[in-house]
């Protein structure tokens, strides 16, 4: 069972909420700082506007926060390209008869409109939003909760995700985990070595 992120690993679209971040703060004369972007990468947007808030001391509540992101964010994933290969990886992989699935902690109507405009939903035959099961992909249990809805253990399974965190708590889960290097967070990429089963540039590698 082949389980995809979405963010940066299939879809180029990290720069996205790199642009919402450093809007938001702006507005609010506050610099982007590592600490900020360490408290919101890689999580589900009700955990990023509860730290937001903490972080900023923001009298806005956490619901106005995400209507503010999803503002910024507009129609952003209706032109968000692919990562480069990844099209002819996910068709080699339906070809040789692999069941694959997505997981992301993405907002769902973004996952869709990016799903749609490349065309790649009949490729999965799951979608699994962190947001939804209430979990974000910094828990080893709720990839195990993932594994068991596709009706697989964790050590049939093998993930794809360009965040640390995320392939740590896939790993502890007993999945096999490959990591995707991602431009936008280049700080991880030794640790993501040591982490990961395999660390990959890009799809082309796995071609």
């Amino acid at each position: 069972m082949l389980i995809f992120d979405l963010d940066g690993t299939l879809l180029d679209s990290n720069g996205v909420w790199l642009e919402v971040d450093k809007t938001f703060l702006a507005r609010r004369n506050a610099p982007y700082t590592k600490e900020y972007y360490e408290g919101v990468a890689h999580t589900i947007l009700q955990n990023c506007a509860v730290f937001t808030k903490e972080y900023l001391h923001l009298e806005e509540s956490c619901e106005e926060i995400i209507a503010e992101w999803m503002d910024l964010a507009e129609d952003a994933y209706e032109h968000v390209e692919l990562k480069p290969h990844v099209r002819e990886y996910l068709e080699r992989c339906r070809a040789a008869g692999h069941r694959m699935a997505v997981f992301t902690s993405a907002v769902p109507a973004h996952c869709h409109a990016a799903l749609d405009k490349h065309g790649l939903a009949p490729y999965f035959e799951r979608i699994f939003f962190a947001q939804e099961l209430g979990m974000d992909k910094k828990s080893p249990a709720v990839f195990r909760l993932v594994a068991e809805a596709l009706g697989v253990r964790p050590r049939e399974c093998v993930f794809f995700d360009d965040s640390l965190a995320a392939c740590k708590s896939a790993k502890a889960a007993g999945m096999t985990v490959v990591g995707v290097k991602d431009a936008y967070f280049p700080g991880s990429e030794v640790d993501m070595q040591e982490v990961c089963d395999q660390f990959i540039t890009g799809f082309g590698e796995l071609l």
